[in-house]
């Protein structure tokens, strides 16, 4: 992979990326639909933690931790997938390929829905991974090309990639107590349809691929500070998502275990943790507004140090006290996710930032997926308590990580 530059953009696209003759109704569309693809990718990967104990049920497992192997395809997908897609992003389009990403995991998620046995799950739930892959190597870059407040913008991006998490919780929770399980995936996967639909419809073609496009004054980034910067980027990646793995997809079964007089209400657990999650989303529009001022290394080294603590509280406390931590503890995590994609914007070029972006997450998930297929056999050996401590030492690995950022080339405003 050619070393990444930073350049301005070529005066030919308007401020979200669209051609210069495309109207401002367009650059609306662009942005409210590429947001909800964010909403969507998150909620069609949590449905199934949130759903988890009821399939279990319904399929003859004992235990809900002996069935979360099963889901391990999907995020490992969701990694290796990324690769060729952010690579598909730049040389063939990013609009085709978002198209793809709606149909493709409206259909997965409805196959979901359809399975019969914990196989046809198993193959359904990878293919919901690979659609998955594509949103972030190409609907980020997409969004932020030509920003002019970057990190706000991808502030409030992640704020919807988090909502769909809160709204995977309790929404699971309330199809699941009045309509069953599976209709929890077939209605997610008809609204991703009804997207593609309108994506279709209102954004308009490219004029041409990313790869070709012409860019202007590159600001070339020294060959030690590119290594450096690769190296961390990816250690806080692998760490960061190491971490928002296991509290998204163990968040609900903790919570059932620290909160035991709900742990049959489901619609009731979806709704106490979507409110935390709504709370903790929210963060990132803060660190979004920071990025735009400050140097990456000087906001995310505090937020990312302040999980450490949050965790080992988190392993020490119960009931009520525990969902207060468990609300400022996930405000950190969701605070951490807007990091990395800054990075990519500060030191690589939009002509390459899809197959950057799919590179760092095909390392970081292809790591950290393993995470989620453990999740269910390390809960049941060691326990919740035990693996809070874990993901407090793993804070701390992606703390030292960000403390070791150098500087970005261009100061914030």
């Amino acid at each position: 992979m050619p070393p990444p530059t930073i350049a301005a953009q070529p005066a030919t696209a308007g401020p979200s990326g669209m051609p210069a003759g495309s109207g401002t109704g367009s650059r609306r569309a662009l942005g409210l639909l590429i947001n909800a693809g964010h909403l969507i990718d998150h909620l069609m990967l949590l449905i199934f933690a949130t759903a988890v104990s009821t399939i279990a049920a319904e399929f003859g497992f004992a235990r809900w931790e002996d069935l979360m192997p099963y889901t391990i395809g999907a995020f490992v997908m969701f990694g290796l997938c990324s690769l060729p897609a952010g690579r598909l992003g730049d040389q063939w389009g990013r609009r085709q390929m978002m198209l793809l990403f709606f149909f493709g995991i409206g259909g997965a998620a409805t196959l979901v829905g359809l399975a019969g046995n914990e196989w046809q799950l198993a193959a359904a739930l990878t293919l919901v991974g690979v659609f998955a892959a594509i949103y972030h190597p190409i609907g980020i870059p997409m969004l932020v090309r030509d920003s002019k407040n970057a990190g706000l913008t991808i502030g409030v991006n992640g704020l919807f990639g988090n909502l769909g998490i809160a709204v995977a919780a309790v929404s699971t929770g309330l199809l699941i107590q009045y309509a069953g399980w599976r209709s929890a995936f077939v209605v997610p996967g008809l609204a991703a349809i009804a997207c593609g639909i309108a994506f279709a419809l209102l954004v308009p073609k490219e004029p041409g691929s990313p790869a070709m496009r012409p860019v202007k004054k590159p600001i070339e980034v020294p060959k030690g500070v590119l290594v450096r910067v690769v190296a961390l980027m990816t250690g806080t990646a692998i760490f960061g998502t190491i971490v928002f793995n296991f509290t998204t997809n163990g968040n609900l079964e903790l919570l059932r275990e620290r909160l035991q007089w709900l742990g049959d209400q489901p619609a009731t657990l979806g709704a106490l943790l979507a409110a935390v999650y709504v709370v903790a989303s929210l963060a990132q529009i803060a660190v979004g507004t920071l990025l735009d001022r400050f140097h990456v290394r000087q906001v995310m080294a505090p937020i990312v140090g302040l999980q450490i603590p949050l965790f080992i509280l988190a392993a020490n406390t119960d009931g009520w006290a525990f969902y207060a931590v468990l609300t400022g503890l996930m405000v950190f995590v969701f605070g951490a996710i807007p990091f990395t994609d800054t990075m990519v914007v500060r030191f690589v070029d939009d002509r390459m930032r899809s197959r950057v972006t799919g590179t760092r997450f095909f390392i970081a998930f292809g790591v950290s997926s393993a995470a989620v297929g453990l999740l269910g056999p390390s809960v049941k050996a060691a326990g919740f308590t035990t693996m809070l401590y874990v993901m407090a030492a793993v804070a701390l690995c992606t703390t030292i990580c960000a403390t070791l950022l150098p500087d970005d080339p261009q100061r914030p405003r």
